[in-house]
């Protein structure tokens, strides 16, 4: 996937003392009383030292966008932490500054850990714990609240790598008082695939249970936002078979991290499709939605579509198009409750929609004239005209039907 992926998420609420890098002390910003987990949960990724990186303090003002996803620390060789394997922490000048321009504007962010291709550190390392000393530096170096468990090719095809970083998940959530972690894997039809599952099954024996896990549906052979509920439904399955989850607590742990306008494999995900996988995600109360990347979230100059970029979607688009989605979903996220232990099997995050569906529920049989208020999946509709059997959520802006608030249904959802 030539590196265009992303992650999972970490957000450690414990803060540390402001230590002084190569471009000076990192800012404390917002972190005296931080942001909403919310915030973390929809974090796009962003490459500030590749793909032409746009100016961050230009996105949050044109989008309201608070936190952004840092990719990616690999090793550098001796399990020794660097930006992109080459930049060592230490030394890097370029993410200081972008963190403190984060800060400094009421945001923060996170750092993402692998990703796809490179050297991740679980691979050489050797032991849970001293992953997990490496990463405690990338936390203690710039103060985060929030890490990054991005576990897939090569890696995750490594047994013992992800023991590791598993195991170095657990430490860090044990050592940070308040720390909220989320692993994000490969998504497939079937949810997940092997790799995956045994990814899983290394949480579930270790006996780390993370906020949420998420998985990316994209280059996988998807086709639409169909494609990618369906796995979303199916990831749940998963959750709920390994951990004895219900249906509910399941969703309350999976997240989402999507990859906007044309994928590696040549699959393509416009903004209708972004749409419908984010009220996918809020009827379910999902945990995390996400995407890769915010680099890319730009039309492409010249040609529209050029093929596979890392700093353009290769589709018809506004500027920061597809980040705006993300902040819809933190907008209507409630941040979940510090005080609940993360590590406890029943501790899932608590979501409030704005309000129970107050208008009854669509039914495909019932002919509606015009004015005629339902509820379906968490929103409110109203017809413009007669119908029947024309589902609310495939109208579209032409359609019959207006969506308007977001609302609780009434009887839980059904996948």
């Amino acid at each position: 996937m030539l590196g265009l992926v992303a992650g999972g998420l970490v957000a450690v609420a414990a803060a540390h003392a402001a230590p002084t890098t190569a471009a000076g002390t990192v800012g404390a910003g917002a972190l005296a009383g931080g942001i909403g987990s919310n915030w973390y949960a929809s974090a796009p990724y962003l490459m500030p030292e590749d793909n032409s990186p746009p100016d961050v303090a230009t996105v949050m003002d044109a989008t309201g966008q608070k936190a952004f996803q840092l990719a990616f620390i690999l090793d550098k060789g001796g399990c020794v932490p660097a930006w992109g394997g080459t930049s060592p922490i230490d030394t890097d000048t370029t993410m200081p500054n972008v963190i403190q321009t984060v800060r400094a504007k009421g945001g923060d962010v996170s750092v993402s850990i692998g990703g796809y291709n490179g050297t991740k550190l679980g691979q050489t390392c050797g032991t849970p714990e001293a992953t997990a000393a490496a990463y405690q530096k990338v936390v203690d170096t710039y103060r985060l609240k929030a890490l990054d468990f991005d576990l897939e090719e090569p890696e995750y095809e490594n047994t013992a790598a992800i023991h590791n970083e598993i195991g170095a998940a657990r430490i860090l959530q044990r050592s940070n008082p308040g720390l909220y972690i989320s692993v994000t894997t490969a998504g497939t039809a079937a949810g997940t695939g092997w790799f995956g599952q045994q990814m899983v099954n290394e949480a579930k024996a270790q006996g780390f249970t993370p906020d949420n896990f998420s998985i990316m549906p994209f280059d996988g052979g998807f086709n639409g936002a169909a494609a990618q509920t369906s796995a979303l439904v199916n990831f749940n399955q998963i959750l709920r078979t390994t951990f004895g989850w219900s249906e509910a607590d399941a969703y309350a742990h999976e997240g989402v991290s999507q990859m906007n306008g044309r994928t590696d494999a040549a699959e393509y995900f416009r903004q209708a499709d972004f749409q419908t996988v984010l009220d996918f995600a809020l009827a379910h109360r999902m945990a995390r939605y996400t995407y890769w990347s915010v680099n890319r979230d730009r039309q492409c100059p010249g040609t529209v579509d050029p093929g596979l970029s890392g700093s353009c979607s290769s589709v018809v688009q506004n500027d920061w198009d597809f980040t705006r989605f993300t902040v819809r979903f933190a907008g209507a996220t409630p941040p979940t409750d510090p005080t609940v232990s993360p590590t406890s099997p029943s501790a899932s995050p608590t979501y409030t929609m704005p309000g129970v569906c107050k208008d009854p529920e669509w039914q495909r049989d019932t002919v509606y004239t015009a004015g005629a208020k339902v509820s379906y999946q968490g929103h409110a509709y109203q017809a413009k005209w007669w119908t029947l059997n024309e589902e609310p959520t495939a109208s579209g802006e032409w359609g019959v039907w207006t969506r308007g608030e977001i609302c609780a249904p009434r009887t839980p959802l059904s996948p």
